[in-house]
This record gives C-alpha cells, sequence and structure tokens, in this order.
C-alpha cells in the first residue's frame, strides 16, 4: 500500500469524469428497457452509484425515484436509494430559486423543499434534492450530472416491479434533458410485449449533439406552444385507414396543437367522436368477426386471430407536414397474456384521462414502437424515421 493520502470516493467520481467528457464525439445514451407497457430508462444516483429505472416520460417534467424510508409506496424488485449511503447527496433549501422551478412544493419546519407530483395512475411526494446521476455514451463509458430530483417518500403511483420512479423528458426547467443541458434527444421503442417474447431486447434513448434522427424515410412535424410550454404538442389532421381518409374533426377544421406526445402513456387516444368514425372504419376493414359481449373486453375491439400485415389494415397518421405509417403490430397487440385476445391499441380518450376534455388527444408509446423518434427543441420539430428497433 503506498503512502497514507486516502481519496474520498467523491472526489474519485469528480476527477475521473472532468477527463472522460473532455473527448469528442461521446453522446450520452442509456439503456431503454422494455416493462408491461412503458419503457425504462436505466440510470444511477448517488456515491457510490445505484441503480434506477425510471418510465421515460415525454409527457412530465420531473426526475423522482422513491428513497428510504418510503412506507406507503408501491413494491420495486430493485433496492430504494438511500440518501444517507450517498456523499453526493443534499436536500435542496425551501429559499433555493431551484425549488420554486417547480409549481407544487411547500416548506418543511426544516426548510426543506417538499414536492408533489400527479399523473393520471398515482402521484409521488417527497423531498427535492441535488444529486449525481450516471447514464453511459456510445463509448460505453460513465457519464454523470449534477441534477434535482424528486427523493420520494409517498408514492401511490399504481406500479411494482422494475419501476423505481421516473424520468421527465419534457422541456421544462427540472425535467431530465433541460438539466444536463441537452437540446435534442432520440429514442426507438420496442414493440409491445417485447419483453414476454425475448426478454434480453433492449433499446437506446439518446441525448445532445449525434442524437439527431437524419437519413432517409424521414418526416417530420412541429411542435405548437400550449399554455404550460413543456411538452411536446403537434397536430394530428386526421388517420387513413387503408386509403380511406378519416379527418379528426367531422368539420374538417384542427386546432393546431390536439395531440400530446407521450412516450409514458401507453395507447394512441382520440376524443370520442374521432375514435368512433375511426373505429368503424377499422371493423369494415378486417373481414374477420370481432369479439361480442366479453365482460373482461368491455367495449374494446378486440379479436380472437392475430391482426398482421396480410388481415389487417395500415394505419397513416397524418400530422402537419408528416405522415407516419402505422402497421398492426403498431395498433393491435395482446393485452392479457394468458388468453388469445388481439385488441386495437388505440382508444377512446373519455376512457382514460379526464383533464383532455377539450379535444386533445395522446399520442402514447404503442404507436411510437419501431421509429427512431427525435425532438429537436431548437428548430421544434420532433422526427420520425421507420426503424426496426430491436436491431439497434
Amino acid at each position: 500500500m503506498a503512502s497514507g493520502v486516502i481519496f474520498h470516493p467523491c472526489f474519485l467520481l469528480s476527477y475521473y469524469l472532468i477527463g472522460l467528457l473532455a473527448t469528442a464525439n461521446n453522446v450520452p445514451q442509456a439503456q431503454l428497457i422494455p416493462y408491461h407497457g412503458q419503457h425504462l430508462i436505466k440510470a444511477s444516483i448517488g456515491t457510490p452509484p445505484v441503480d434506477i429505472y425510471g418510465v421515460a416520460d415525454t409527457g412530465s417534467n420531473l426526475v423522482w425515484t422513491q428513497c428510504v424510508p418510503c412506507d406507503d409506496c408501491f413494491n420495486q424488485t430493485y433496492p430504494k436509494f438511500d440518501p444517507q449511503k450517498s456523499c453526493t447527496y443534499s436536500e435542496i433549501s425551501c429559499h433555493s430559486e431551484k425549488c420554486h422551478e417547480w409549481d407544487q412544493v411547500h416548506c418543511s419546519p426544516q426548510n426543506s423543499c417538499n414536492y408533489v407530483s400527479g399523473y393520471v395512475n398515482g402521484g409521488s411526494q417527497g423531498v427535492l434534492a441535488k444529486e449525481k446521476a450516471t447514464i453511459t455514451s456510445t463509448f460505453g463509458q460513465a457519464v454523470s450530472f449534477d441534477i434535482a430530483f424528486g427523493c420520494s417518500h409517498n408514492s401511490n403511483f399504481h406500479s411494482d416491479g422494475h419501476v423505481t420512479g421516473i424520468i421527465g423528458l419534457g422541456s421544462g426547467p427540472l425535467s431530465f434533458l433541460s438539466q444536463i443541458g441537452s437540446k435534442r434527444f432520440s429514442y426507438c421503442l420496442l414493440p409491445f410485449g417485447t419483453e414476454y417474447t425475448d426478454p434480453s431486447v433492449t433499446s437506446k434513448i439518446s441525448f445532445g449533439n449525434g442524437s439527431e434522427v437524419v437519413g432517409d424515410g424521414v418526416v417530420s412535424t412541429p411542435f405548437v406552444d400550449r399554455e404550460s410550454g413543456h411538452e411536446y404538442y403537434v397536430t394530428l389532421e386526421g388517420i387513413s385507414v387503408g386509403d380511406t381518409y378519416v379527418p379528426f374533426n367531422s368539420s374538417g377544421k384542427v386546432s393546431k396543437g390536439n395531440m400530446l406526445i407521450d412516450s409514458g402513456s401507453p395507447t394512441l387516444s382520440l376524443p370520442p367522436d374521432f375514435y368512433d368514425r375511426l373505429e368503424v372504419e377499422v371493423k369494415k376493414q378486417i373481414s374477420i368477426d370481432p369479439i361480442k359481449n366479453d365482460t373482461l373486453l368491455g367495449t374494446r375491439l378486440c379479436y380472437r386471430t392475430e391482426i398482421t400485415n396480410e388481415n389487417g389494415p395500415i394505419l397513416t397518421v397524418h400530422f402537419e407536414g408528416a405522415d407516419v405509417e402505422l402497421k398492426p403490430i403498431q395498433t393491435f397487440n395482446r393485452p392479457i397474456k394468458r388468453y388469445e385476445y388481439y385488441c386495437f391499441g388505440i382508444t377512446n380518450i373519455a376512457s382514460t384521462y379526464n383533464e383532455f376534455s377539450d379535444g386533445t388527444g395522446v399520442y402514447g408509446n404503442y404507436v411510437q414502437a419501431n421509429f427512431l423518434i427525435g425532438y429537436d427543441l431548437e428548430t421544434r420539430m420532433v422526427s420520425f424515421k421507420p426503424t426496426d428497433c430491436t436491431k439497434l
């Protein structure tokens, strides 16, 4: 053993990263793991690092993970993050500007910045804190960032298993994207059910320069600013079923920004009138009889035969300036593994979302599968490139 110089683990980490980040073309990149209709970003936080698996969510703007102590929380497979075991953890003061970048905070008697974050399927409460977050890169090396995150001590979020929290990818000040200083990112989502057929297959999400979506077959549509300004809204004009065009509105007029692109929601959810007209046309173009009067399925459009390119229609989503072609692998799935039911993966938003009563739809992750999708906050465009995401 050399002379009695002792290096603190936090010092060693900082020293290593300075050397790494000086190299060129090292694009920050993380593994994306399909899990029960969601896609989890594998990252780590703390020193020493603890792995977290956060839902990749373009529809929200906070990074949080369950922390010790966590009495009223969902069950997770992996150990919860223990802030007392990390030498880089520090709580954010309620008096700091960083605390008030989140709109739902209150001060504890100890001046901690306590946050609340709500979602369609539950919520999270805890303390905003600072920590080292680490992902990999295209060179397979570790790349770390200082971020503010939610250390959740109370989570009634409806989840379990591999999920440990959420990694918000919106453009708000506390999103992962904003905090690592990135103006662009891209990802490739695997088709629903991939984890059942081949659990070893994963895909990637990339950040910053080098993550652009370019080349043959790319189509792009502009973002539309809405009140919050931190999510990705685009304009959907209609959907073709085969050669039959179904307009978003019967009148033919559409509101700009009528569709939220949300990787954290499974289905493409449409306003009731649009959904009803679309479902009628889909039924017309499938010669098989749908399942009727099944209490398990409710009103869902389902079949006992798998819907494939041979017996099902191609749907073309007509965004402003961009046509995106969806095959049955993206529009039909098998929601209950023990039953041979194949159901339409597009839904009526009235049955899912209460807050979108204004006619806005949600472009969920089922229909995003097998596309390399890039978000560029400088050009204000989202781009789609047909890709076999299992081969990336």
